[in-house]
């Protein structure tokens, strides 16, 4: 079961055998370079395509970040669409390998960086935090990319996730409410959900007491 493998920090236990696929995003097409030890290595996920298909981003200025990028399929996909900065956040150091090859080959300039959830852009804020989350590595884990997600986005900025039914969408839902003021499910099918969650602020009123 190699699949245990694509997050964690080392890998080098698996042999390298990489390969070239091609995917078509949107009429658009893709091609990423892959290896043993990433999430999808052999084809772009379902999760990952229909998350892309049904994303808009919001009308916010500001760099974009893909959480979990493994090879890089969703940061090149909305670089290219955009015309903003990806940052590119994994833990799997062949995965990142992967990316920065992925991000020269479809010409984006993209950041790539090691990091446990999104530890490494703290001090960072973004327009859109974009993730098909990594459930094998647990709920604490993903519920802590959702809680980091909110702490990193700007105001009116968007955390667009997917998640399947039987990896616990329902109760993922009701994390994100209690995190975020507004949350929405955008698309439903075949037991998958995107969902985007809005951070709104409130405004602070000034009150004239004269």
């Amino acid at each position: 079961m190699e699949n245990r493998h694509y997050f964690t920090q080392n890998n080098d236990d698996l042999a390298s055998e990489p390969k070239i696929i091609h995917a078509k995003i949107m009429g658009e097409s893709y091609q990423f370079k892959t290896d043993n030890g990433v999430f999808s290595k052999d084809y772009l996920d379902y999760a990952t395509k229909i998350l892309l298909e049904n994303l808009t981003l919001p009308e916010v200025e500001g760099d974009i970040l893909d959480v979990g990028c493994g090879y890089g399929p969703i940061g090149i996909f909305l670089a290219k669409k955009s015309g903003k900065k990806p940052y590119m956040l994994d833990v799997n150091r062949r995965a990142l390998e992967l990316a920065k090859h992925n991000v020269l080959v479809n010409k984006v300039d993209g950041i790539v960086l090691e990091s446990n959830c999104l530890d490494a852009v703290l001090n960072r804020r973004f327009s859109c935090v974009v993730t098909n989350p990594p459930i094998r590595a647990g709920k604490q884990i993903v519920y802590q990319i959702f809680a980091q997600s909110y702490e990193v986005l700007l105001p009116n900025g968007e955390l667009w996730i997917v998640i399947q039914q039987k990896h616990g969408a329902p109760s993922a839902i009701k994390k994100l409410e209690e995190i975020f003021r507004k949350v929405e499910v955008i698309y439903k099918k075949k037991g998958f959900f995107v969902i985007k969650c809005t951070k709104i602020t409130l405004k602070k009123c000034t009150i004239n007491l004269q």
